[in-house]
């Protein structure tokens, strides 16, 4: 079983995951990750060079082209799901999962913004607005997983229950 695991960025999606790997005794696949070892350059470092749409597709390609294994748990990007006809590629090929939160949820979590390309130079208010418009533009795809569970304070071994019962 592949679980994919897909919400807005600082809902938890690769610290989730590696804990979701544990507990499955399985890989975890961060695509972030994998694009930045392959590219060998951050992801800010490479939407300031080549810009957002080349991202995308890189993205894209990164998530349709790789070797997963049988059972793993994949970290994706907050805007993955967003583009191109990702949602319904991992919703054919595994199980998705929403982790929702907030936005002053997220907003509370989103600490290092100068890593986070999207968010460079914001105060709490500047994206607080940021997130909740964004959120409008990015939860009808999120809402097509398979699976939307509440992220603030998720238990992983609640999640994999949650999991399991699909």
């Amino acid at each position: 079983m592949k679980i994919f695991l897909v919400g807005f960025m600082g809902c938890g999606k690769s610290t989730k995951a590696k804990q979701l790997a544990n507990l499955l005794n399985c890989e975890l696949i961060d695509l972030d990750a994998v694009i930045v070892a392959e590219q060998k350059m951050s992801i800010a470092d490479y939407f300031s060079a080549y810009g957002e749409a080349a991202f995308r597709q890189l993205e894209n390609q990164t998530l349709k082209s790789y070797a997963y294994p049988k059972t793993c748990v994949v970290a994706t990007g907050g805007g993955l799901p967003c583009y191109f006809d990702n949602m319904d590629w991992m919703n054919a090929n595994g199980i998705t999962v929403f982790l929702e939160m907030t936005p002053p949820q997220l907003v509370s979590r989103l600490h290092n913004r100068e890593k986070r390309p999207l968010l460079k130079g914001m105060d709490d208010e500047q994206l607080l607005a940021f997130i909740i418009k964004k959120l409008e533009e990015r939860n009808p795809f999120y809402h097509q997983a398979k699976l939307t569970v509440d992220a603030f304070d998720l238990k992983t071994e609640d999640l994999l229950k949650k999991i399991k019962a699909i």
